[in-house]
């Protein structure tokens, strides 16, 4: 694709290199705010400047946060003893989407993946235990994309809260293995948090 602007190439491959958008997608946005009003780019602009500047991580479930403290921790009206476990942000707004669940979530920040060179430090397990150890938890959900890994994880986990008595449940396989939770339809991931079946560990 040749430009006849270094400023719209410029913006162009700015676009493209977002996931999931190529040059000629990227194109066509660049050419829409150019047809807009200049403040219509400012806002656009300005925007994403304060989200980058002011974005910030919950410190209790590690979301994204305006605040030290999530609107998800943050809200009174949610049920405080239960815990779902996610991999990463993208899976904990894909299950906000569902409408099923009312309880809080707690941010890993990925999956142990020997191969990839994660293991357990790498994640935030440590300040899982610490919610379940200082909070009234009843129930904890592993929500984690049902892949080798994810499986890895979930088992990892439920062994080190073993000994501090709380429930562990895993979402319904609904979702089909080796597939990520964030792709999955509303409909099937909302039946699966509802119904969630009891972990069982061996060994």
């Amino acid at each position: 694709m040749t430009f006849s602007s270094k400023l719209i190439e410029k913006a162009v491959e700015a676009f493209a290199s977002l996931p999931g958008i190529g040059r000629k997608t990227a194109f066509r946005l660049v050419l829409h705010l150019l047809k807009q009003d200049k403040s219509v780019t400012t806002q656009f602009t300005e925007a994403l400047i304060r989200m980058r500047e002011g974005i910030r991580e919950c410190r209790i479930c590690h979301n994204l946060a305006d605040d030290e403290v999530c609107q998800i921790c943050g809200d009174t009206r949610r049920d405080q003893s239960l815990i779902c476990v996610v991999e990463n942000v993208r899976d904990l707004m894909a299950i906000e989407e569902t409408s099923q669940y009312r309880g809080l979530y707690h941010v890993l920040g990925g999956i142990i993946s020997p191969i990839e060179g994660v293991g357990p430090a790498d994640l935030q397990i440590e300040s899982l235990l610490r919610r379940v150890g200082e909070q009234e938890v009843k129930e904890i959900i592993m929500a984690i994309s049902p892949t080798i890994e994810g499986e890895t994880t979930i088992y990892y986990l439920s062994k080190k809260l073993q000994p501090l008595g709380v429930q562990v449940s895993a979402i319904a396989r609904g979702v089909s293995f080796g597939g990520d939770l964030e792709y999955a339809d509303e409909l099937t991931l909302g039946r699966s948090i509802v119904a969630r079946v009891p972990y069982e560990t061996r060994g």
